[in-house]
């Protein structure tokens, strides 16, 4: 099964639907009106690698500062495209400041927040017909925590006519997918062109979510973006995400994903990319980082040694990858083994292409690196660690040149 999405949308310069890179999505934390903190965690999530980045569009003061906040990521070279995020007043303010309408790359519009009753239609129609007048694409984004109240009470009215009727769960993933499907026929209406469209429907229940996306794809061939909603902290938001994200990603559905970890006070919101960038990696669709292979140590490696090489040799990849991805084409596809003893140390460095093995407790002290599966040279000493990042950075630069 896969999405039928015939037509490709452009976020600034980033093609997304088709047979394009699935593309990697995050959204900051920060209070948009503090320009500098925002421009900080924005260029922060761009070097981790998000393509786009969405902010909080939500008063006069965050639409005042949108323009100014591009200006200074153009300054520092960061050309991440910004996506606005807009609830409730979006329409009042891509009015009020059309520097804010110009610098967001895309329009993200929720249908259950774009306005109540007799004020909907022509609220959503204003935040189309600004999408329209500075030629921007726009993410029709349902969320079922702000799902569009009215036409969840249509679909139940229905449902409750029915010969057959469905379960109240069936109803709302149908509402879900309802409110999408109808914005989006009606922002084509307005004149909003089909290649300017994405849909997103999200939940936080893990089966909520295949069950509506699978269902979505079925029946649009909209680029779709993913994520698990609300997905939590630490390893139940990683765990939750990817277990959802993976299912479909395998189907062929979803064009752009976010990861919506919560993260802990003061932790890393780059988490969230390098979470999404993990799961892309590991089922084969994209590659953003050599991939350290590691085994998980058993009764043989009572020593701690190799897992703070494998640690180190992590951060290392992931700290020079800016620096290589613009020197090395095709570095990012290379395997990288740093094992524990000789049980399978030997055989998995042999299939990466730079691999290490060290000594588990009670072997010989010694380290045999392997080279695209031959062994090249044994390490000894207390520096095992560093001269083994020097042979990866030869390996680098003589095996990925330009």
């Amino acid at each position: 099964m896969t999405t039928r999405n015939p037509t490709t949308v452009f976020v600034g310069s980033i093609p997304i639907g088709q047979d394009h890179p699935i593309v990697v999505q995050s959204m900051t934390n920060t209070d948009t009106a503090d320009i500098e903190k925002t421009v900080q965690q924005v260029y922060q999530l761009a070097k981790a690698g998000s393509e786009l980045v969405r902010i909080t569009v939500n008063s006069d003061a965050a639409a005042a500062a949108v323009a100014r906040i591009r200006e200074k990521l153009d300054a520092i070279g960061c050309d991440v495209p910004l996506v606005g995020d807009f609830h409730f007043n979006g329409h009042k303010l891509l009015a009020k400041y059309p520097g804010c309408a110009q610098a967001l790359a895309k329009y993200r519009i929720n249908p259950g927040n774009v306005g109540r009753g007799s004020k909907k239609d022509p609220q959503f129609a204003q935040m189309i017909e600004f999408a329209i007048k500075y030629d921007k694409p726009v993410r029709i984004g349902v969320n079922w925590g702000s799902l569009d109240q009215s036409v969840l009470a249509r679909l139940m009215d229905e449902n409750s006519t029915s010969s057959t009727p469905r379960d109240s769960v069936a109803v709302m993933h149908d509402a879900v997918i309802t409110s999408a499907l109808e914005s989006a026929s009606k922002a084509i209406e307005l004149g909003l062109a089909k290649d300017k469209i994405l849909l997103s429907c999200k939940m936080s229940g893990v089966q909520d979510l295949i069950s509506v996306y699978k269902d979505l794809a079925a029946r649009c061939d909209y680029p779709l973006h993913l994520g698990l909603t609300e997905a939590g902290m630490g390893s139940k938001g990683i765990v939750s995400s990817t277990a959802a994200l993976a299912i479909l990603l395998q189907l062929g559905i979803g064009n752009t994903i976010r990861i919506s970890l919560t993260p802990k006070p003061g932790g890393d919101r780059c988490q969230e990319v390098i979470v999404a960038q993990e799961i892309l990696q590991s089922m084969g669709l994209r590659s953003f980082t050599p991939a350290v292979i590691a085994c998980p140590g058993c009764g043989r490696t009572t020593s701690d040694y190799f897992q703070k090489l494998a640690q180190d040799i992590q951060s290392f990849l992931r700290h020079k990858m800016p620096e290589w991805k613009t020197q090395y084409a095709g570095v990012e596809d290379m395997k990288v083994a740093v094992m524990g003893c000789v049980v399978n140390g030997p055989g998995e460095s042999k299939n990466a292409n730079i691999g290490i093995s060290l000594p588990g407790t009670g072997e010989k002290p010694v380290a045999p690196v392997y080279i695209d599966g031959q062994k090249d040279v044994t390490l000894k000493g207390h520096d095992i660690a560093e001269q083994f990042q020097k042979i990866v950075e030869q390996y680098v630069a003589r095996t990925y040149q330009q």
